[in-house]
């Protein structure tokens, strides 16, 4: 089975990429996994403050998940997975693809912001070359009727 990898993050363009790779999983018999990252400046602390650090990052990370978890059961039946990486997130996302070979897609949401698309988006385009899997990149601005039109 075919899973779309989408980056659950605190972005207000990661929203537009849950509903993209939902509703493509759902119409062609796909999967999601959501990955969120924890970076590792969140823990330069003394072990004991770190690892209660981590545990309250786990926490919000996963009401965050069940957030959008419950949409795609309800709304495109898709029973999403979630998967906790810590370091960088674009490390991260290639270790994600090379760990987990059903991935078929990866699914970024793109910032609408002058700054550009968001550095992960950037890295991850510049690494096309040697990637395994395609990159849909969702702007941050379609609204949720042009999202169910492309998909």
């Amino acid at each position: 089975m075919r899973k779309f990898l989408v980056v659950l993050d605190d972005s207000r363009e990661c929203l537009n990429a849950m509903r993209f790779a939902a509703m493509r999983a759902a119409h062609s018999g796909g999967a999601v996994a959501i990955l969120s990252v924890i970076p590792p400046e969140e823990f330069n602390h003394w072990i004991g403050v770190s690892d209660i650090m981590r545990g309250e990052a786990r926490e919000r990370i996963t009401a965050h998940f069940e957030v959008f978890a419950k949409w795609m059961r309800d709304r495109q039946g898709i029973d999403p997975e979630l998967v906790i990486r810590e370091g960088e997130p674009y490390h991260e996302v290639l270790a994600q693809i090379a760990e987990d070979t059903e991935i078929g897609v990866v699914v970024l949401g793109a910032s609408t912001e002058s700054g550009g698309p968001g550095p992960l988006v950037t890295q991850l385009i510049k690494s096309m070359p040697q990637l395994r899997v395609p990159v849909t990149v969702v702007p941050g601005n379609l609204s949720k009727e042009q999202l169910e039109h492309i998909t």
